[in-house]
């Protein structure tokens, strides 16, 4: 099973909902964390890295001296990483997709792709836990690449949860397509209504089933109570405004020790959550 962890905004406990379940499943489990703008499951997990990699993204590179200035190649570029200006060829490394299709169409052969790198990547582990996660350099702004390239560690023999980026954007179609669940994390205010609203359409339109975790609950308002009961979508966890847990984060210690009532709890968690993937399988298979 590949489960996604995800949320319309940052700040409402996505990390904290993945470190603990995946502490709590114990054995047979592989986080991997796909915020590659800002990482920090490993400061809960703690893990002994044992590998890292830098990596790149393949970006046009022009020689001019076979050019013939035809422009097919910008052209082709819907992303105008490339341009032609009269006499003037210019490129733009952060613009490319790394489709591939300039360097096709040039009846020159004079484009080629040079590698640009994206950020590292590290593998490691804790005790029978593995985890994996990944960087953007400073001054890189497309993370899908990197994202992909974290996901394509996944280990088939094991429960996979993604600690996927907060928000509705490209990075995190990247990080939650083709995933069995989606979990969301949001918090009982307006501001995570809107942005749970959001969310929840982005996994709709994928096709992927949901459930929501509302992390800080009890502060009075029900919006997001009432939205789940609107739109059918099944509260599995809430996690009160208690300020052991809170405490406990701020030392990055998982609540799963700390408070080990909560271990049966994020066990229980997972459990229902199989329990609708199971049900949405038969489902399609019907």
């Amino acid at each position: 099973m590949i489960l996604s962890i995800a949320s319309g905004k940052g700040g409402t406990g996505k990390t904290t909902v993945a470190t603990n379940l995946a502490l709590a499943l114990g054995k047979g489990i592989q986080i991997l964390d796909c915020d590659v703008e800002e990482p920090n499951g490993h400061l809960f997990i703690q893990p002994v890295w044992d590998r890292e990699e830098t990596v790149n993204t393949p970006v046009p590179e022009v020689n001019e001296a076979l050019c013939s200035r035809c422009g097919e190649c910008a052209e082709l570029c819907q992303f105008k990483a490339i341009s032609v200006f009269g006499d003037v060829i210019l490129t733009f490394q952060e613009l490319c997709h790394s489709c591939g299709g300039c360097t096709r169409v040039c009846p020159e052969h004079a484009v080629t792709e040079v590698d640009r790198p994206l950020g590292r990547i590290r593998l490691g582990h804790r005790d029978d836990l593995a985890f994996v996660d990944a960087e953007m350099n400073v001054g890189v702004a497309f993370a899908p690449p990197l994202i992909r390239r974290v996901r394509s560690e996944a280990q088939p023999d094991r429960i996979v949860i993604i600690d996927a980026p907060p928000g509705t954007s490209c990075p995190v179609i990247a990080a939650v397509k083709d995933t069995d669940f989606v979990l969301m994390v949001t918090e009982p205010t307006p501001f995570g209504l809107s942005d749970l609203e959001l969310a929840v359409e982005v996994v709709r339109i994928l096709g992927i089933p949901c459930g929501l975790v509302i992390n800080r609950a009890g502060e009075g308002f029900d919006g997001v109570n009432e939205f789940a009961a609107r739109e059918g979508i099944p509260i599995l966890m809430e996690i009160p405004f208690d300020r052991r847990i809170a405490e406990a984060y701020s030392r990055g210690e998982p609540m799963v020790r700390v408070l080990p009532e909560w271990r049966e709890r994020f066990v229980d968690l997972f459990g229902r959550i199989q329990e609708r993937v199971e049900n949405a399988t038969r489902e399609q298979n019907a």
